[in-house]
């Protein structure tokens, strides 16, 4: 297996604006990267590039040191060693479980015993041995799900694409499918670019997640670390709940910041026209009670184990937050902010 490299890579559909522009991204050797963004980012035209079903109108895509394509040329899909799993899974109804996962290996025409090993193995891995015999009809959408991945599992390819696999499933069976995806990803030691405009999905699957809006990789890092320290309001807005405030926050601060500082911020806001900066506060870091900042209550949502509150700040800004207990519409409470981090400007996508 090789790193996947894609270089400046843009497609253009003539229709006024490109579909994905200058985007450049290194897909780590055995790694499990989410592309996530919301429906018409681009993220599936990088995805069918990658494949070989689409050609790229600039830039390049390289395989380790293998050119896949530029747009004067492109190796056509069957030569790239990827395998590809779509919504639909793709499987014959008139085929057995195990002829569906062996027909890649029957068009490559292997030897008998090559061919009947690499689908019980195949098998195996998606915990499907028993099936074999069975039609497709037979199954649930989890276990089909599986079928389609043990047929990606027969070729060993060097990279397995994922377009939104899970969004036709409930959400039982797509909590089943993530451990599966976990697990054929740590058995097979495929690469893996999963598509998914479900960033609950990418937090929980991926190594590294690329997040994409109108065509353009914005950043691309660890999902602890996206979360944390994401570049943009986009991406803060993509990934995980939180408020956006706007501050005037003083130069050479530091992009984390702590409640003395918010707290004369919120209060005593500096004087004159400072220009003001995208503060994201995630709810997991706003604390009810102790020695706040008023707010006042806008709503509370019952979740289950908690309350997701709406609350208002005195300067108008609001901010979300949890709690245990109820509180009612319009009471007034004492918040603290124990940590906050600095937006940059959106510019360029940055590696963590």
């Amino acid at each position: 297996m090789a790193k996947l490299i894609l270089n400046n890579v843009s497609k253009d559909f003539g229709t006024g604006r490109p579909a994905v522009s200058g985007l450049s991204l290194d897909v780590r050797e055995g790694g499990f990267l989410a592309l996530l963004g919301p429906s018409g980012c681009g993220k599936t035209t990088v995805l069918r590039m990658i494949a070989g079903f689409e050609t790229p109108s600039d830039g390049a895509i390289l395989l380790g040191e293998r050119l896949l394509a530029d747009p004067s040329r492109s190796l056509p899909p069957e030569r790239r060693n990827m395998a590809m799993v779509f919504q639909s899974y793709a499987l014959w109804q008139h085929m057995s479980v195990a002829d569906n996962v062996g027909y890649p290996l029957k068009v490559r025409r292997v030897s008998k015993d090559t061919y009947q090993s690499r689908i019980r193995d195949a098998l195996d891995t998606v915990r499907l041995a028993d099936y074999a015999d069975r039609r497709p009809a037979e199954l649930s959408g989890g276990q089909r799900q599986r079928v389609a991945l043990a047929r990606c599992l027969v070729t060993r390819p060097d990279v397995v694409l994922l377009d939104e696999p899970l969004a036709n499933l409930d959400r039982h069976l797509r909590q089943e499918m993530e451990e599966t995806f976990r697990e054929f990803h740590r058995r097979s030691g495929a690469t893996m670019i999963y598509v998914t405009h479900d960033q609950r999905e990418a937090m929980a699957l991926a190594t590294d997640i690329a997040v994409m809006s109108q065509g353009k990789l914005l950043q691309v890092a660890p999902p602890r670390a996206i979360y944390a320290r994401p570049e943009g309001r986009t991406v803060g807005g993509l990934i995980g709940r939180g408020a956006v405030l706007s501050l005037a926050v003083p130069e050479q601060m530091p992009r984390t910041l702590e409640w003395d500082l918010l707290r004369e911020l919120l209060e005593n806001p500096p004087p004159g026209n400072r220009a003001t900066e995208d503060i994201l506060v995630r709810p997991e870091d706003v604390r009810l009670g102790g020695e706040g900042s008023a707010a006042r209550v806008r709503a509370a949502l019952y979740e289950g184990e908690r309350y997701s509150v709406t609350l208002q700040l005195a300067n108008g800004q609001t901010l979300q937050a949890f709690s245990r207990d109820e509180p009612r519409p319009g009471d007034i409470v004492l918040v603290t902010i124990t940590s906050a981090w600095r937006l940059s400007p959106e510019n360029t996508a940055r590696p963590a």
